[in-house]
């Protein structure tokens, strides 16, 4: 897979669909996530409409979702046999946020994966 380069960075891949850029970063387990969040962060200063960081579950359910929060990135998490989750915003976060009227989950929901 070949990067993209976004500004000062590059990121591993892009989702595109009519009116909207999610940048997609994947991250092993022996990658520095706080570097992909930088890279993520870069993605949506230069036009990108959301963000995904991608990495295994076991080390996705390990992150705190802090940083989730403040910058509304998606999280996922691929398992040992492929299966791709959402670890977050999480379903009760998503309609928590409904209830309180946020376009950006709005947004989430209509792309599941």
């Amino acid at each position: 897979m070949k990067s993209l380069k976004v500004g000062n960075a590059a990121i591993d891949g892009e989702v595109v669909g009519k009116g909207w850029k999610i940048a997609i970063e994947l991250k092993s387990t022996h990658d520095d996530v706080v570097r992909g969040l930088g890279q993520l962060a870069e993605a949506v200063a230069y036009g990108y409409n959301e963000a995904a960081l991608v990495t295994s579950l076991r080390r996705a359910t390990q992150i705190k979702s802090a940083t989730f929060d403040k910058h509304k990135f998606i999280l996922l998490g691929v398992n040992s046999a492929g299966r791709v989750f959402q670890v977050y915003p999480t379903y009760a976060s998503t309609l928590e946020d409904e209830k309180q009227g946020s376009s950006f989950t709005k947004q989430i929901r209509k792309k599941t994966i």
